[in-house]
C-alpha cells in the first residue's frame, strides 16, 4: 500500500483550486501535476498608481506576471510604446517585466518622471497593469525673508505663520527652539493643521527669540528650518514707554489694555465652512480659538452622534478625527468654544466623496468548448464610476470581434464559446476621484478530470468534531464529484455527509465508527479519476482539574494544578500562559508535570494565567485568575485645616489598597512636648473617608498619623503631620487612686496617681491637698504641693478615720473640685488578747478552737483576724518525746473560731490565739491544753526475710515509725504462689506487738510466698507492708548432681553418647541426599530435668514477683533493696501547704482546705485467684 501523508482534517490549509466555482477557476501551474495545460498572462505584482521615488536612487518601477507559456512585457510611457533597448539607462529583469533605471552613475530622476503601464502577453492574451504616475520626491528650501520682532500685551493673541514650502509628498511640521527641543504646548499654546502655532493669549514667559518651524520630508529624509520669529510680551506700562522710545520699529498687534474677553476663533474663519474628504481616509476637523481666560473646545455632530469607536481628540479637543470614514459620516459638525466670558460656535458642513471601490470585480474563467459564462465587473462610488472594459489591453469597441461575446455594461456573456475566445478582459472602473483596474481571462480548455489532492492521505480528526476529506481537482468540463466509503460501499449522500462543490466531502460531528477508508471520484463526459484517503477518530483532549482562582498575599506562595486527560496515541504539549504571554523569565516560577508553582509572590504576578494542552490535532485551555493582596500602602499628603483651640480637620490622600479594599483607618497623635517618640491612639473612621475631625486636649504639640487597614492587615504609618500646638487651659480632671494610709500611728501618709503631661492642660502643673478628721468639726486643712505624688501628714491620732481630696492646678486655673475619699491614720499594735479560748477535739487528727473577740477599739488598726499558735509537747505513749516547732493558722477577718486540722493522734497539744492587724499582732491568750485520741498505726517501718531454709523462712521487721497509740498485735498473712503464677491459701497469723522477729516453719520446699504485714491499735489496722520470699531446694540432691558430674565414668559415658549422636546425624545427612526422610523431631526434653541455680549466698537475695495490682513485676524504681528491707516515707506534719504564706489558710467555717489521709496498699487476695505465679524451678531462675 502507497505510503499514507498525515494531515489534521480541521487543518488542511485551503490553498486548494476551488473548482466549483466558475467565475473563480485558474488553472494551477504545478508542472507536476498540468504541465500540459496553458493560461492567460496574469499580473501578480506591480507598483503603486501614485509612485513616488528617491531621486538619489535608482529607478525600480515593477511588474510581475505568470501564465503559461510564460508571458513577454512591454511598457507604454505618457500612452506610447516605451522602447527600451534605445535607453542604455534603462534594463528589464530577466523573467520579469520589472524595469530598473539607472539614474546613480547619470541622468536625472526629472528626466524619466511619467505615466508607465506594463503588459504581459503570451498565445492565450494580454494582461495590463495599472497607470504608475512615477514622480521623484522634492524637498525645497525656504524663501528667504526678514522676520520683524513682534511685542505684544500679555494677553493678546498670536498667529506664528510656518507657511512651508510645496513638498512632494507633503512635508510634516512641528515648532522647536535653538536647541532642538520641541516648544511647549498646551491648551493655550497649540500647533494647526496648516503648521502655524495659534496663541489663545500669551503670556510673558512666551518671550523668547528662538520660534523655529522645521519642515521634514520622509521620503529624503530632510529637514529644512525658517527663520526664527522673535517675540516679547509685556505689561501695559513697558509698552506705553516701548511707543514713546521706538515708535517706527516695533509692529504692536492692538492699542488697548488687554483685558478679558469672550472666545473668538483664529481658524476657521467666519461661522460655517466646507470640507470634503474621500471614504475610507480620516476625516481631521479642526477649530482653534482665542480668548482670555484661554477657551476651552467642544465638538457635537448635528442631528448625530459621534462614532464611538472612531472617534478621536487631538491637540487638546481642538482637532477632531474620524477614522475609516464612510458616506454616513456625512453632515454638520459643530464646534463650540467656552470661557468663563462665553461662547461662540462654528458650523463645518462635511461632505464624503468615494474614488471607486469593487462591489464585484471580474474572475478568470476556464470552460470547455461548447460552456457558456459571465464575466461580472461592478463598483461604486461618489460619483458613481463609469465602467469600460478592455480586451487584451484594447478598448472592447476596437477590439476584434467576437461572436461569442456579448457585452452589456457591467457584464459580458459568452456562449458556446470556441478556443479562439480565450482572452484576458480588463474592466475599468472611475470618476473624478480616482480608477480602478481588473484583469480576468477567459481560457477555453478540454481537459478530462484530474484529482489534484495526494492519494493515501491519512487524516486525524477529534471525535465529536468535523471531519474534512479534500478532493481537490481539475477538468474542463468542470467534472462531477462521488464519495463512497470501504471498497464496496454505495455514493455517500447529503443526509448524513456535506458534499462541497470544491469537491471536499465534511462529517459535520465524526464519530468512532466514521473511520475508515473514503474514495473520491471525479467524472466528466472526457473521463474519471479517482483518489482514497484515510480517517482515524481520536479522543478529544481534555482538562480534568482546572487551575482556580486564587487570592495571596504578597510575598507568599501560589500553585495552580491543570490535569490533562488525552488520546494515547497523542502526546499532548502542556503550556502555561500569563496574560496570554509566555511566563516571566524568572526562577521564582517553576512547572512540573501537573503544577505551576510561583513562589515570593510580587504584585507583577497578579493576573491571569492559562493552562494550555496542545496536541497536533487539538488543543484546550483553562485559565484562573490570581489576585495578590497585601496590607494597604501608608496613606500620604497629611493636611491638618480647621485648626480650632480643641479639635482639628485632619485630610490625608489613601495608598494603594493592594487589591484588598481599605477597611478602615486609624488615626495616632504624638505629644512632641511631653512624651516625645511614643504615639497614642487617636481615632478610627471608614475606609471611605480621607478626612477625620479630632477633638484635642490644650496645651499639646500634636503631630498625627494614619495607617491604613484592609483584610490583610495594617499598613505600616504614614509620615508625620505638621505639628499643632494647642492653647494652654485649666486642669479637666484630678488626680485619681488617692490613698491616705499612715504608716506610723502618728501620721497619715497621702498618695494619688498623678496626671501625665498630656492631662496637666498647661504649664506650672500643681496639686492641692486637703484633709479633716472625718469624725469631727474640724476646717478642712490644705497645702498646694508640686508636681510630686505623696504628701505626709505628721501629729495624728492613731488609726483615726480622715476625709481626704486632691485637686490639680495649674498656671491657668484649678480643675473641678474633686470628691472626698477617706483615710486612716497610721495603726498600732493590739492591746488586747482574745478571751475564753475552748478546744473541741472531733478525732484523732482534728480539733475545733472558739474564742472570744476583742474589742474593736482595742484593736488599733484594720482588724486583719485571728492567729492560732499550736504545737505537740509529748506523745500520749512516753515513747518519742521530742519538742516539735509551732505551727500557725490565720483565720481573716472577725471569726471567732476555725478548725486545726491534721493533728498527730494519740498525742499532747498545746495552743494560744492572738488578733492581728496591718500592724502586727497583739498579746498571746493563755494557753489551753488538750489531748488527741489513739489512732490507726501506720505500715511497719521495715520488713525483710532472712534465714530461708528449705521448709521455713524468718521475717524481722521494725514497729510503725507512727503508732498513733498502744500497739495490740501484728498480723501476719501469707500465700503461695504456684507455677501458674496462680495465688494459693491466704494463712492469717496473728504476732504480740512486742515481736520484731517470727520464724515460718512447715513450709514447702522451693515455693514462692507472698507476705501481708501490718500492726494494730485498739481502734484498728493500720496500713500494710508486702514483700516474697522462696525457700530453698534439697541441698541433697544438689550435692548428688554435683558428685555424678565429676565421676570419670559419668565423663566417659557423656562422651560416647555424644559419638553415637555424630554417627547418627552422619548417616541422617547421607540419607536425606538419597532422597530418603528421616525422622528429625523427638521429644527429647519432654523428661528433662528442671535447669538449676544456686542463690548468691552472699546477700540472700531472692527473685522478684509480682501479679495484679500488688502482684505486678516490680518496676525498677520500686525494687526491694538488697537487705529485703521496705521502708514507709514519715508523715509529714508541716501545714505549710494549707495556710497563707508559711501558714495554714482554712475556709470561712474555718474548715481546712484540702484532704489529710493515710495511703493503704490493697488487702491480700483470698483463696486461689487468677493471676499467674511463676513455677519453682523458673522462680530459682529469676534469683540475682
Amino acid at each position: 500500500m502507497p505510503k499514507k501523508k498525515h494531515f489534521s482534517a480541521g487543518r488542511v490549509p485551503l490553498i486548494l483550486f476551488l473548482c466549483q466555482m466558475i467565475s473563480a477557476l485558474d488553472v494551477p501551474l504545478d508542472s507536476k501535476l498540468l504541465g500540459d495545460l496553458v493560461q492567460p498572462p496574469t499580473i501578480t505584482q506591480q507598483s503603486p498608481k501614485d509612485y513616488i521615488i528617491d531621486p538619489r536612487e535608482n529607478i525600480v518601477i515593477q511588474c510581475e506576471a505568470k501564465g503559461r507559456p510564460p508571458p513577454s512585457f512591454s511598457w507604454t510611457r505618457n500612452g506610447t510604446h516605451f522602447d527600451i533597448d534605445k535607453d542604455p539607462l534603462v534594463t528589464m529583469k530577466p523573467g520579469s517585466g520589472t524595469l530598473v533605471i539607472n539614474i546613480l552613475s547619470e541622468g536625472k530622476a526629472e528626466t524619466y518622471e511619467g505615466v508607465y503601464q506594463c503588459t504581459a502577453r503570451n498565445e492565450r492574451g494580454a494582461a495590463i497593469s495599472n497607470n504608475i504616475v512615477v514622480r521623484p520626491s522634492r524637498s525645497p528650501l525656504w524663501t528667504k525673508e526678514r522676520l520683524e520682532p513682534i511685542t505684544l500685551r500679555n494677553g493678546q493673541s498670536l498667529v506664528l505663520p510656518c507657511r512651508p514650502p510645496i513638498g512632494l509628498p507633503p512635508a510634516i511640521i512641528f515648532w522647536m527652539d535653538n536647541s532642538f527641543q520641541r516648544l511647549p504646548q498646551s491648551e493655550r499654546v497649540s500647533q494647526g493643521l496648516n503648521g502655524d502655532l495659534y496663541f489663545s493669549n500669551v503670556l510673558p514667559e512666551d518671550t523668547r527669540e528662538d520660534y523655529i518651524c522645521y519642515a521634514r520630508f520622509n521620503h529624503t529624509q530632510t529637514i529644512q528650518q525658517k527663520q526664527p520669529i522673535s517675540l516679547k510680551v509685556i505689561s501695559v506700562d513697558e509698552l506705553n514707554d516701548t511707543i514713546a522710545a521706538n515708535l517706527s520699529d516695533t509692529e504692536f498687534y492692538g492699542a488697548k489694555p488687554s483685558k478679558e474677553r469672550p472666545p473668538t476663533f483664529l481658524t476657521p474663519e467666519g461661522n460655517e465652512s466646507l470640507k470634503e474628504e474621500l471614504r475610507g481616509n480620516v476625516l481631521s476637523l479642526e477649530c482653534i480659538a482665542e480668548g482670555l481666560p484661554t477657551p476651552v473646545i467642544y465638538w457635537i455632530k448635528e442631528d448625530g452622534t459621534l462614532p464611538v469607536n472612531r472617534t478621536f481628540y487631538r491637540n487638546f479637543k481642538k482637532t477632531l478625527q474620524i477614522t475609516q470614514v464612510s458616506e454616513a459620516d456625512s453632515g454638520n459638525y459643530q464646534c463650540i468654544a467656552k470661557n468663563t466670558l462665553g461662547a461662540v460656535h462654528h458650523t463645518i458642513s462635511v461632505t464624503v466623496k468615494a474614488a471607486p471601490y469593487w462591489i464585484s470585480a471580474p474572475q478568470n474563467l476556464v470552460l470547455s468548448p461548447g460552456e457558456n459564462g459571465t464575466l461580472i465587473c461592478r463598483a461604486n462610488g461618489n460619483p458613481k464610476p463609469r465602467i469600460g472594459w478592455l480586451t487584451n489591453g484594447v478598448p472592447v469597441e476596437i477590439a476584434p470581434d467576437d461572436p461569442s461575446r456579448k457585452i452589456d455594461g457591467d457584464t459580458i456573456m459568452f456562449s458556446n464559446v470556441q478556443e479562439r475566445s480565450s482572452a484576458v478582459y480588463q474592466c475599468n472602473a472611475s470618476n473624478e476621484y480616482g480608477y480602478l483596474l481588473a484583469n480576468a481571462f477567459v481560457n477555453v480548455l478540454a481537459e478530462p478530470p484530474r484529482i489534484l489532492t495526494s492519494a493515501n492521505i491519512l487524516y486525524q480528526v477529534i471525535a465529536n468534531r468535523p471531519a474534512l476529506l479534500d478532493c481537490a481537482f481539475f477538468g474542463s468540463p468542470l467534472p462531477t464529484i462521488e464519495w463512497f466509503k470501504g471498497t464496496k460501499g454505495r455514493a455517500l449522500h447529503e443526509d448524513i455527509y456535506v458534499l462541497h462543490d470544491n469537491g471536499t466531502l465534511e462529517i459535520p460531528v465524526a464519530q468512532k465508527d466514521s473511520a475508515g477508508t473514503y474514495t473520491c471520484v471525479a467524472r466528466n463526459k472526457l473521463g474519471m479519476a479517482k483518489n482514497e484517503v484515510h480517517l482515524e477518530i481520536k479522543d478529544p483532549t481534555r482538562i480534568i482539574k482546572q487551575p482556580e482562582y486564587a487570592v495571596v498575599q504578597r510575598g507568599s506562595k501560589v500553585s495552580f494544578e491543570c490535569k490533562v486527560k488525552h488520546d494515547d496515541t497523542l502526546i499532548p504539549t502542556i503550556m502555561w500562559l500569563k496574560d496570554n504571554g509566555e511566563l516571566p523569565n524568572d526562577e521564582r516560577f517553576s512547572v512540573d508535570k501537573d503544577h505551576l508553582v510561583v513562589t515570593d509572590v510580587s504584585d507583577d504576578d497578579g493576573g491571569t494565567y492559562t493552562c494550555a494542552a496542545n496536541t497536533t490535532l487539538d488543543s484546550v485551555s483553562a485559565s484562573a485568575g490570581l489576585r495578590v493582596v497585601d496590607v494597604p500602602n501608608p496613606p500620604f499628603d497629611l493636611e491638618l485645616t480647621n485648626q480650632l483651640d480643641k479639635s482639628v480637620q485632619l485630610t490625608w490622600t489613601p495608598g494603594d489598597d493592594n487589591n484588598s479594599p481599605i477597611t478602615k483607618f486609624i488615626i495616632e497623635y504624638e505629644d512632641a512636648m511631653h512624651e516625645a517618640g511614643i504615639w497614642h491612639h487617636q481615632a478610627e473612621v471608614s475606609g471611605t473617608q480621607t478626612t477625620a475631625q479630632l477633638t484635642l486636649s490644650p496645651y499639646v504639640n500634636y503631630s498625627f498619623r494614619v495607617m491604613a487597614e484592609n483584610s490583610i492587615g495594617r499598613s505600616v504609618p504614614s509620615e508625620a503631620s505638621e505639628q499643632y500646638l494647642t492653647k494652654a487651659a485649666e486642669p479637666d480632671q484630678n488626680p485619681t487612686s488617692v490613698e491616705g494610709i499612715g504608716t506610723e500611728p502618728d501620721n497619715l501618709v497621702i498618695t494619688w496617681k498623678p496626671l501625665n503631661g498630656f492631662q496637666s492642660n498647661g504649664p506650672g502643673l500643681q496639686y492641692k491637698v486637703s484633709w479633716r478628721q472625718k469624725d469631727g468639726d474640724d476646717e478642712w486643712t490644705s497645702v498646694v504641693v508640686a508636681n510630686v505624688s505623696k504628701y505626709i501628714v505628721s501629729g495624728t491620732p492613731t488609726f483615726v478615720p480622715y476625709l481626704i481630696k486632691v485637686q490639680a492646678l495649674n498656671d491657668v486655673g484649678f480643675a473641678p473640685e474633686p470628691a472626698a475619699v477617706m483615710g486612716h491614720s497610721g495603726e498600732d499594735l493590739p492591746m488586747v488578747a482574745p478571751g475564753n479560748v475552748r478546744v473541741n477535739v472531733v478525732n484523732s487528727t482534728l480539733a475545733e478552737v472558739h474564742w472570744d473577740p476583742v474589742p474593736l477599739k482595742s484593736v488599733r488598726g484594720h482588724l486583719q483576724g485571728y492567729r492560732i499558735y499550736y504545737w505537740k509537747a509529748q506523745s500520749s505513749s512516753k515513747r518519742n518525746r521530742r519538742h516539735i516547732e509551732k505551727k500557725i493558722l490565720t483565720f481573716q477577718g472577725s471569726k471567732t473560731h476555725g478548725m486545726l486540722p491534721g493533728l498527730q493522734p494519740y498525742s499532747h497539744y498545746t495552743l494560744n490565739v492572738r488578733v492581728v492587724n496591718g500592724k502586727g499582732e497583739g498579746p498571746a491568750s493563755t494557753d489551753r491544753a488538750f489531748h488527741t485520741p489513739e489512732g490507726v498505726p501506720s505500715a511497719p517501718s521495715s520488713l525483710k526475710i532472712v534465714n530461708p531454709t528449705l521448709d521455713s523462712l524468718t521475717l524481722e521487721w521494725d514497729p510503725p515509725s507512727h503508732p498513733n497509740g498502744v500497739l495490740t498485735e501484728y498480723t501476719l498473712r501469707y500465700q503461695p504462689i504456684n507455677s501458674t503464677h496462680e495465688l494459693g491459701p491466704l494463712v492469717d497469723l496473728k504476732i504480740p506487738a512486742n515481736k520484731t522477729r517470727w520464724t515460718l516453719k512447715h513450709l514447702n520446699f522451693s515455693t514462692r510466698y507472698k507476705f501481708y504485714f501490718y500492726a494494730q491499735t485498739s481502734v484498728g489496722s493500720g496500713s500494710q507492708i508486702t514483700e516474697e520470699a522462696i525457700t530453698t531446694v534439697d541441698e541433697a540432691m544438689a550435692s548428688r548432681q554435683v558428685d555424678i558430674a565429676t565421676q570419670g565414668w559419668f565423663i566417659g559415658l557423656m562422651c560416647a553418647v555424644a559419638l553415637l549422636i555424630l554417627i547418627l546425624l552422619i548417616v541422617c545427612f547421607i540419607r536425606r541426599n538419597k532422597g530418603g526422610k528421616y525422622p528429625v523431631k523427638e521429644k527429647e526434653d519432654a523428661h528433662a530435668d528442671p535447669e538449676i541455680q544456686p542463690m548468691k549466698e552472699d546477700d540472700g537475695t531472692f527473685g522478684e514477683y509480682s501479679d495484679a495490682e500488688d502482684h505486678k513485676p516490680l518496676k525498677k524504681g520500686s525494687r526491694t533493696p538488697s537487705d529485703r528491707t521496705v521502708k514507709k516515707e514519715d508523715s509529714d506534719d508541716s501545714l505549710v501547704d494549707y495556710g497563707e504564706g508559711v501558714n495554714g489558710q482554712f475556709n470561712e467555717d474555718g474548715s481546712f482546705i484540702g484532704q489529710y489521709s493515710g495511703k493503704k496498699e490493697k488487702e491480700p487476695a483470698e483463696g486461689n485467684e487468677s493471676s499467674e505465679a511463676p513455677s519453682p524451678v523458673n522462680a530459682m531462675n529469676s534469683f540475682v
